[in-house]
């Protein structure tokens, strides 16, 4: 039985690809920053720990805790929505510290375990913003893209160690909490002459049809996490695939 460790599990794509790793009868570690088991079915299989991507002690801990695991899911993140000139340079760097700097801390932490037994897989979550340009998302985008190639070269840097690295991109997922979250963040960012603009971008969000949602990025996670091939992006949503 194989035993994932998965990060961000307290709503959205953390949490539903923490239930199906769970339904398909894996071993899971659900993380969290702040622990809710009532969050997910009551299983043997599963065990729900504190973990803060952005602190080390916090990783240190979570994975002396975890033991051996398979395979690594770095899912946790934050989103932005604003005009980047606006954008406070303390805010890009909170960002980054989760959605870039968080996972770059998980993948070093975990490498000597794969490494050392020549077997295991890191899947990064990134987002469709790395596949086309989107407004009012520029420091979102920068933070996530910067993981694409992180992704891209670390796969080659672990080959030869037989560890896996793939990259999950999922589209916009109107059910998640996103854009909730990411709310006190966006105070202000958006000035009087944006208006307009920001306006229609949001305008045209209501108009969107094809989404992604939670299964369709829960799936895709574990495709990728027991593919062996050598493919490294794995879209995950209607409007991501239609990206691609």
């Amino acid at each position: 039985m194989k035993t994932v460790l998965i990060t961000g599990c307290s709503s959205g794509y953390g949490l539903e690809t923490a239930r199906y790793f769970l339904a398909q009868g894996w071993n899971v570690i659900a993380t969290m920053r702040t622990p809710r088991e009532e969050l997910l079915p009551a299983s043997k299989n599963l065990r729900v720990l504190a973990l803060d991507v952005t602190q080390p002690d916090s990783i240190a801990r979570a994975l002396d805790t975890a033991g051996p695991i398979d395979v690594l899911v770095n899912n946790a993140g934050v989103g932005l929505f604003g005009a980047f000139e606006v954008t406070p340079m303390s805010t890009v760097r909170d960002l980054f510290e989760t959605n870039t700097f968080g996972v770059m801390a998980m993948c070093q932490a975990i490498i000597p375990q794969f490494r050392a037994r020549r077997a295991g897989t890191i899947v990064n979550v990134t987002s469709s913003a790395t596949l086309a340009p989107f407004p009012l998302v520029a420091c979102y985008t920068a933070s996530k893209t910067a993981i694409e190639g992180f992704s891209a070269s670390l796969e080659l840097e672990l080959k030869d160690f037989d560890v896996r690295v793939k990259v999950v991109e999922p589209g916009y997922g109107p059910t998640t909490s996103f854009t909730s979250n990411s709310q006190q963040r966006m105070q202000g960012l958006i000035p009087e002459a944006y208006e307009p603009f920001a306006h229609s971008v949001f305008a045209g969000f209501t108009e969107v049809t094809a989404v992604t949602k939670e299964a369709d990025v829960a799936e895709t996670v574990w495709k990728a996490a027991n593919d062996v091939s050598g493919q490294l992006h794995f879209p995950a949503g209607a409007d991501a695939l239609a990206l691609v």
